[in-house]
């Protein structure tokens, strides 16, 4: 087999470019409308206030840990912790979030092409062509999710072969603004509409008597899964990072603009759901808020539809396809962590390995796209389940294993006076404490 090169592996051209990549690896689907229907149904603004907190708490501290293990070894998950310790278990540890970022694109590429095809969708019904249209949304058909997400795997694939910096960090440069950009237009037209204040209300002025045990670990869980973690992404592109990077600065950047994009997004969708309300559009079963599912697949395309003319067109074709950008910024790290995998393991060329490892998952893909009840099935045991036992387990190593003053030293390199600092006497306490007893707490609740 061929000889993987340094260029094979490659690094970011500058701290934007990750900034930008991490952020884009953790704002995904479940950002857009995932996030903002929990704060619809949990809490309203109180959640939101709670999720803020959460992910700086605990959200933080462990992307601080998974950046720290990939810079000091510059190797993908399995290789990092085979690097940093002769524990046998650990390597596991890090295949295990490999397979459920894996299996997590496997069926996010199906969803993903749900969305992509509503962009059309809509197109379809401006003109009338209603047949076209029905087939585009119906999300059942099998030969149809398997065309759509064999595309959107493709468009994935193309920017896996590029590199770090010619693929990912110049994709994501123009996705994240452009993403963001469509966002504030959005919410700039959304808001003037009828209905939009009652949104608003929810959004942003807290009930604080909403608050209880299950809405603090449910905005816990939330921010644990919006900042991408346990899938070791984030120890795979910790280790393209430079030497002279400040980890913790870079960490609470990534952090920031992963919880700006979700409050964006929570800012458009909410008030575009009570306009919906106010055009008659139906958003509650009984008493209860639709699913996210319906939400966007149901009750904003209806929205877009009622609206009509060259306005709904533009709207439904502009927010399908921001889902759709989302969407990529994830798939992009979702499949460059086993790519990094084979390219670090067995030695295999980017390119090889980018194809080679992206055809296989769509072999899954398609298996899905012919069964989309094994969706919820993987979305429980790879992204629910999966995710937090790999988080809690870099807890664990970092606090037993590496030791977090190992961490401290390699964040030195771009952080001279870190040791002086109050971060040095609260992070290692958070990451053997607070954060694997909420970790636990999520991974015990949703098992039962």
């Amino acid at each position: 087999m061929a000889v993987a090169s340094t260029n094979d592996r490659g690094s970011w051209n500058s701290k934007l470019g990750f900034i930008l990549a991490a952020a884009g690896s953790a704002v995904g689907l479940g950002n857009i409308w995932g996030f903002p229907t929990k704060v619809a149904t949990e809490g309203g603004a109180a959640y939101l206030v709670v999720y803020l907190i959460c992910t700086f708490l605990i959200g933080f501290p462990v992307m601080v840990a998974e950046l720290s293990i990939g810079r000091k070894a510059r190797k993908n998950p399995v290789g990092a912790f085979k690097a940093l310790s002769s524990n046998k278990f650990f390597p596991l540890v890090g295949l295990w979030g490999v397979i459920c970022g894996v299996m997590i694109l496997s069926f996010y590429t199906v969803i993903a092409g749900w969305a992509f095809g509503f962009a059309f969708e809509e197109i379809f019904y401006y003109f009338g062509w209603m047949d076209a249209a029905n087939w585009l949304t119906d999300t059942g058909n099998g030969p149809k999710n398997a065309l759509i997400a064999s595309v959107f795997m493709l468009g994935t694939i193309k920017i896996i072969t590029g590199g770090v910096s010619d693929g990912i960090e110049k994709a994501t440069k123009t996705m994240m603004p452009l993403l963001i950009g469509i966002m504030v237009i959005m919410i700039g037209y959304v808001l003037t509409q009828p209905g939009a204040s009652e949104g608003v209300r929810e959004y942003l002025l807290p009930d604080f008597s909403k608050i209880n045990t299950t809405l603090i670990f449910s905005a816990m869980g939330q921010a644990f899964f919006s900042l991408s973690l346990g899938m070791g992404a984030l120890i795979t592109y910790g280790s393209y990072l430079n030497k002279k990077e400040n980890i913790p600065q870079a960490a609470a950047l990534v952090t920031i603009a992963d919880v700006g994009i979700a409050f964006l997004a929570g800012l458009l969708i909410l008030p575009a759901m009570y306009v919906a309300k106010n055009a008659g559009i139906e958003i509650f079963v009984g008493d209860q808020l639709a699913s996210s599912t319906d939400l966007v697949f149901q009750i904003l395309p209806a929205l877009f539809h009622s609206i009509g003319g060259a306005i709904g067109l533009i709207l439904g074709v502009v927010f399908f396809l921001l889902l759709s950008i989302a969407a990529l910024t994830s798939t992009i790290s979702l499949l460059e962590v086993p790519v990094s995998f084979v390219i670090d393991e067995y030695r295999v060329k980017r390119k090889k390995a980018a194809w080679s490892v992206g055809l296989g998952v769509l072999v899954v893909s398609i298996i899905v796209a012919f069964n989309t009840s094994l969706i919820g099935t993987f979305d429980y045991i790879f992204n629910n389940l999966g995710l937090p036992i790999g988080g809690l387990m870099t807890c664990i190593f970092i606090t037993y294993v590496w030791k977090t003053d190992s961490a401290i030293t390699e964040m030195e390199f771009g952080f001279a006076g870190i040791r002086q600092t109050i971060f040095v006497k609260v992070w290692p306490f958070f990451i053997r404490v607070i954060c694997p007893a909420a970790i636990l707490y999520n991974i015990i609740r949703n098992f039962v």
